[in-house]
């Protein structure tokens, strides 16, 4: 099949690769830890899938969703209300919320409905490879902004030429980060809306992981910085990772009236909404008690604390992020000599341990490697010890 040019411009999606190299080791009888995708392993909040289960026997839900149905405004406001909750943020059910397929999809479609082919996407990498990918499937102009430790994994988009600038239309953000763990203040979001200010510039935010926080750390929307709503911003969330409702598929975008119009008539083209007894259990987790959340938190706390543990007692020397269940590390210095692909098929290979190639999320992911703390203590305690085998292997 003749393959449209600009999928021919995506790169190697490594995860399949790290699929199969699992399969394989599975295949000679080791016992695989799988740390590569951040995927939830926990359940779904009891309350939260019963409202499922009943509203799934619901005939009328077995209908087309409407964008403005009695479920879909109650979805609505409950994603408008808990925004008000958690930052602060008043919202306009109406107009400045909408709900997604998984906020993966919102973000792909956002590229198609605003890029044109002379339109450049600013992305900072290493990134959420989506960032990136959506921006080449609807033929823009992928521009790649490096971030690392130098600069506490934050773009420096002032130093952007002018030109450069003036051909951008879509700003990718995304903190608490993924793959690093690293967090910003509210200061870091005033300052970019500041600088977008004026210019033909959306700025997007991607909140996945705003509940995912420790130690005190509460991570800021970019629409709680002044101006914010006023200009070209849009966020995105999802139920995902705060609801360990990953495979619902259910998220959100909200901000800009007219971006979210856009952006809405784009997938008016494309899909007929969410299934809405999936809409009624998303109600029941925004609306619902709040105490599964922390539950989670502190399982995730314990696990990232227990494994960055772990891997320091090894040698392999690595920090506890402030946010996200992943754990960003250097290659270890006597593996140097390999890149991040094949020294995670090293550890798959010899290990068992699956983790997520740096390059997975960019180029200047090089060097590192990415471990999502999605399984119990126990599995991350064999996981450990399959390292230590890797790690002992003389130079």
């Amino acid at each position: 099949m003749l393959e449209a040019n600009r999928m021919k411009r995506l790169p190697l999606y490594l995860f399949t690769i790290m699929d199969d190299l699992k399969m394989k080791a599975k295949g000679k009888g080791l016992d695989v830890v799988d740390l590569g995708m951040g995927n939830p392993d926990l359940p779904s909040p009891p309350h939260v899938v019963e409202e499922m289960a009943r509203a799934v026997k619901d005939v009328e839900n077995h209908r087309y969703s409407r964008p403005f149905g009695s479920v879909e405004r109650r979805l609505r406001k409950a994603i408008a209300d808990w925004y008000a909750q958690r930052f602060g943020v008043q919202l306009d059910p109406e107009t400045e919320v909408l709900p997604l397929i998984g906020s993966k999809e919102g973000i792909a479609h956002l590229a198609l409905a605003f890029m044109n082919n002379d339109d450049i996407g600013l992305v900072p990498n290493p990134s959420y490879p989506p960032h990136a990918n959506s921006i080449i499937i609807a033929g823009g102009i992928l521009y790649n902004i490096p971030i690392g430790p130098e600069n506490d994994f934050k773009p420096n988009f002032k130093t952007l030429s002018r030109e450069v600038v003036r051909m951008s239309k879509i700003f990718h953000l995304s903190y608490p980060h993924n793959p690093t763990g690293a967090c910003v203040g509210l200061d870091f979001y005033q300052e970019v809306v500041d600088w977008a200010k004026n210019k033909d510039l959306i700025v997007s935010s991607d909140l996945a992981y705003s509940d995912i926080v420790f130690n005190g750390y509460k991570a800021p929307s970019l629409l709680q910085a002044k101006g914010a709503k006023e200009g070209k911003c849009i966020e995105f969330h999802s139920c995902s990772k705060s609801y360990n409702m990953a495979g619902w598929r259910i998220g959100w975008a909200v901000g800009n009236a007219q971006i979210l119009r856009s952006l809405e008539k784009t997938k008016s083209y494309i899909d007929f909404g969410i299934f809405p007894a999936i809409q009624q259990a998303a109600v029941a987790a925004l609306s619902g008690p709040q105490d599964y959340v922390k539950q989670l938190v502190e399982t995730y706390r314990s696990r990232l604390e227990y494994f960055v543990k772990g891997l320091n007692e090894l040698g392999w020397h690595v920090a506890m992020p402030r946010g996200t269940f992943y754990i960003w590390a250097h290659i270890p210095p006597k593996f140097s000599g390999l890149t991040s692909l094949e020294f995670a098929q090293l550890l798959v290979d010899e290990a068992g341990v699956v983790v997520a190639p740096g390059t997975g999320f960019g180029e200047y992911g090089e060097g590192y490697i990415r471990f999502a703390v999605v399984q119990p203590e126990a599995r991350l305690k064999v996981a450990l010890g399959q390292i230590k085998k890797v790690l002992s292997i003389s130079s």
